[in-house]
């Protein structure tokens, strides 16, 4: 009906109706929270272009888990950070290795945090790629049988999923293989579907210390004026045996997360990156935007988009403010 039968502003009249009528809820049950883990003992270290951010040692790890299920924030994804790197990042797959004594430590300590596992070698490469190298360039097929020792290597320190983010292609369906074939058929595999080559990843190469140390990832991730793309990326994905899909950067792609979400019967994920961190603190450390409010207002446009996780460094504040 038109005006002035009908009027949109009966349902904003005060915030009881609001919040009854409201469309799209957060949760603190959506999100994930990244997590940096290095060497040492009594480590915390601020990312300097990531405040809040740090790199902590394992026992630090243990600690901000326990902080995090105190507010409800049901899982983490870890990222490791070694002492030492080699082309083959051998420490990816070393069952002593930094991710796989996190692991075991978060488990004994706070066996119910999800521990999700970020599987990719840039971290543990001493060129700084995703991959074995070849010509200067990442060989897909032999980056792929460490993947799948990496993701094995995950899963039998206690990881409860995997997600594998280095762009080669058939990652999923030898992960999944590795998997079954060793008995971790429960385990789940949340593929970084559709991982564009952004430039907000930056202040994330800081915290991961894996900036590579030749040319770009352009190879391998995603062109960012690309749509069907994705939607091609995410069911080869599905096909190889994905449980979960991915998009990432999250902000500049929600059109890409809607596109996931409307096409795949599948849980859609959105990784809100450390650019897009890094820039909503900057702007509310200069005043110019109210930090609580962009974030909880970001967070949201994921969830509407259609994510039904969301990877974030707002994960604690934003517990915070929902509780």
């Amino acid at each position: 009906m038109p005006f002035p039968i009908d009027r949109g502003r009966r349902l904003r009249r005060n915030d009881t109706i609001r919040r009854m009528v409201r469309e799209t809820k957060l949760s603190i049950d959506d999100f994930i929270y990244p997590l940096f883990v290095c060497e040492g003992e009594g480590v915390k270290n601020e990312v300097p272009s990531m405040p809040g951010v740090y790199q902590m040692s394992i026992d630090n790890i243990v600690h901000e888990c326990l902080v995090l299920t105190g507010l409800g924030v049901p899982a983490v994804i870890l990222f490791g950070i070694p002492d030492h790197k080699d082309p083959q990042g051998s420490e990816a797959y070393n069952d002593n290795g930094i991710i796989q004594r996190a692991i075991r430590a978060i488990k004994k300590e706070v066996p119910q945090m999800y521990v999700v596992t970020d599987v990719c070698m840039c971290e543990y490469t001493d060129h700084g790629h995703c991959g074995i190298i070849h010509d200067n360039d990442v060989n897909n097929d032999e980056t792929l049988k460490y993947l799948g020792l990496e993701a094995l290597s995950h899963a039998k320190a206690g990881a409860d999923m995997v997600a594998p983010s280095d762009m080669m292609d058939g990652r999923v369906a030898v992960i999944r293989d590795t998997l079954d074939v060793e008995g971790y058929t429960d385990i789940p595999v949340m593929s970084y579907a559709v991982k564009y080559c952004s430039a907000f990843y930056g202040p994330f190469r800081d915290a991961a210390d894996s900036a590579p140390s030749f040319g770009d990832r352009r190879t391998y991730q995603m062109d960012p004026a690309n749509r069907q793309e994705a939607i091609r990326e995410a069911a080869t994905d599905v096909e190889e045996g994905a449980d979960l899909l991915m998009v990432k950067p999250a902000l500049p792609y929600l059109d890409i997360i809607r596109e996931l979400k409307d096409n795949f019967d599948k849980p859609i994920a959105a990784y809100n990156v450390s650019g897009e961190y890094s820039m909503l603190k900057a702007a509310a450390e200069k005043g110019w935007l109210d930090h609580d409010k962009v974030v909880m207002e970001s967070l949201l446009s994921m969830k509407r988009a259609g994510a039904d996780l969301i990877l974030t460094y707002y994960a604690k504040d934003a517990a915070r403010l929902l509780g």
